[in-house]
């Protein structure tokens, strides 16, 4: 997702230079696509150390999108991560025994992480949004702490976001991202777009940014998740993260320790 998100970034940013939306900070929105789920347990991206191969590329993007980018308000950006923010189930902070973060119902393909900004997802709270994009809790947020430059990101600010056309036109019904703030329709797809970005770099790290967060809860919790067994070798880049067993269908029960 990191090298997804810097590579739209990167072409937005060079595409824009010198025209009348360059004064625009730019910001991209990438999730996952690969993620288990009815895929299995080997439904996952690993891409090794190494040259890079064009079916690497392939595996980070699945799809055939095309860029496209939106422009909207500070505003719309808190609203757009309260929606992806609906793919954690709610944690209750009083309960010892380890708890299912993820919302099965929810696809993981609508969840999205946008870079440029940094946030806290509290997990204590309701989600606000439901799968529908229908408004559930209007007095929850879950994101909190939502900053642009190391400031409160200003309601009213106005940012381009780079994604796919698909969201960019309304799938997965998020709010305010409908199809009609669209300011640039590429016909690059995403993927060539990550080709380009990786032979203009060379060298790429996919580490993550670290942007957004999970906000204290106030006590110590278990975030229970499932992942491949494959994915204990990464256990010592990943703190806090621990093998808590099997779990069915080849999967493995790893806990996310909270506090």
């Amino acid at each position: 997702m990191q090298i997804v998100s810097d590579a739209q970034k990167w072409y937005v940013e060079n595409l824009i230079k010198g025209t009348e939306l360059g004064n625009l900070p730019v910001l991209s929105a990438a999730a996952p696509f690969k993620a288990g789920g009815r895929g299995g347990a080997e439904y996952y991206t690993d891409v090794p150390t190494g040259d890079i191969a064009i079916k690497n590329v392939a595996d980070l993007y699945l799809y055939p999108n095309t860029l496209q980018v939106v422009k909207v308000t500070g505003a719309v950006v808190k609203e757009w991560l309260e929606m992806s923010a609906g793919i954690f189930n709610r944690i209750d902070p009083d309960k010892a025994e380890p708890q299912k973060i993820i919302n099965e119902a929810f696809p993981s393909f609508n969840y999205d992480i946008i870079d440029g900004v940094t946030y806290k997802i509290d997990v204590t709270k309701p989600r606000r949004y439901d799968n529908d994009g229908k408004l559930v809790a209007p007095d929850s947020h879950r994101i909190v702490d939502l900053r642009f430059k190391g400031q409160p990101i200003d309601p009213t600010a106005l940012f381009a976001v780079a994604s796919n056309n698909y969201r960019a036109s309304g799938g997965g019904k998020f709010p305010g991202v409908d199809g009609k703030n669209v300011i640039i329709e590429s016909p690059e797809e995403n993927r060539a777009v990550i080709v380009d970005y990786i032979f203009d770099n060379s060298t790429i790290d996919p580490s993550a940014d670290g942007n957004w967060s999970f906000a204290p809860v106030g006590k110590p919790v278990v975030l229970e998740f499932e992942s491949a067994p494959a994915a204990e070798k990464f256990l010592s880049a990943a703190p806090g993260v621990s093998v808590l067993g099997p779990a069915e269908k080849g999967f493995t029960r790893y806990g996310l320790r909270l506090n």
